[in-house]
């Protein structure tokens, strides 16, 4: 599906298969001289082919076409390394590239989760059943970096970065003032709320998204152009509900952790989940994953807060109100 939002600027619906997001939006800016391309898709065949099937579309010719990556996850980034051309940018933030490029991979998360109460027996099925771990990028080109305020220029549009931390360490969005329009990556989400995880206790994200949700909110906005879903139209009226929900979901942890000490792995077991099963042991193991990871950021978001502190006994933390 291909969409013409302003005058061009367009969206591909890229499918994201047996995955509860469903698509991502790709976004193509059209200009005389390059074109951009904001996010890609997983590394699949499926994503592939309805991207160079939308571009060929539009008109599209990649070699006089640049791109613009949000963050590190693979739906957005894991694509790209099968489109560049050697005439190619690939716009990126430095955070989320230190990641990419560290050496430690995926093992201090496994860790970091089994620490958290993630039963051992199910670890390596959660890693192999993650799409990121899946569908990343075969390779990673090179990347060129940019900043806070940092300006891209593509036909009619400027686009300012806007940094976002919380979705991930480095999230990036576009803002085009003069249009007053925010290509929102992951950051602000219709129908669904961005997943914030915490896999580190160095960090606090959920902190970081609420913060970043505030830098936004102070931009003259008409239109969210989101990484997945519908399109925003009500920009101030959608910050207060994902404000009002990370409350909500902070609140609940806090009645769960009145019946006493639990690691987040019990935690999520015990919050709300808007999933189609009867209980969390028909959860599939990368959605319990997924919960772990949000749990686990706001028990920290709590613990930073001092409104609950943690214990440790040999490789299990538990949490408890202070």
């Amino acid at each position: 599906m291909i969409e013409e939002i302003l005058p061009d600027l367009f969206r591909i619906e890229i499918p994201m298969p047996k995955n509860p997001l469903k698509y991502l939006n790709s976004y193509v800016v059209k200009g005389e001289e390059r074109n951009l391309i904001v996010d890609t898709g997983l590394n699949r065949k499926e994503c592939h082919e309805a991207m160079l099937a939308g571009l060929e579309e539009l008109g599209v010719d990649l070699n006089r076409t640049n791109f613009f990556i949000t963050h590190l996850h693979a739906d957005h980034f894991g694509l790209v390394a099968k489109l560049v051309t050697e005439h190619s940018r690939i716009f990126f933030n430095r955070p989320d590239q230190e990641i990419i490029e560290s050496r430690d991979g995926w093992d201090p998360m496994v860790d970091y989760a089994g620490l958290h109460g993630f039963p051992e027996d199910q670890l390596r099925a959660a890693l192999e059943a993650h799409p990121g771990y899946r569908f990343h990028s075969d390779w990673i080109p090179t990347l060129s970096i940019l900043n806070d305020d940092d300006v891209i220029e593509v036909g009619r549009y400027h686009f300012r970065c806007v940094m976002t931390p919380g979705h991930s360490r480095g999230h990036t969005c576009l803002y085009e003032p003069d249009k007053k329009v925010l290509l929102a990556g992951d950051h602000i989400l219709i129908d669904i709320t961005p997943n914030i995880q915490c896999w580190s206790d160095a960090e606090n994200p959920l902190q970081n998204y609420l913060d970043s949700l505030d830098k936004v909110s102070h931009l003259d906005v008409d239109l969210v152009l989101p990484g997945h879903r519908r399109l925003v139209t009500d920009f101030q009226g959608r910050i207060q509900e994902l404000k009002t929900h990370h409350r909500t979901r902070a609140d609940e942890i806090l009645v769960i952790l009145r019946q006493g000490p639990r690691n987040a792995y019990q935690v999520a077991s015990e919050m709300t989940w808007d999933i189609n099963v009867k209980s969390w042991e028909e959860f599939p193991v990368s959605q319990k994953w997924f919960a772990t990871g949000e749990a686990i950021a706001h028990l920290r978001y709590l613990e930073e807060g001092s409104e609950i502190g943690r214990q440790q006994n040999g490789n299990l933390v538990t949490f408890l109100l202070n």
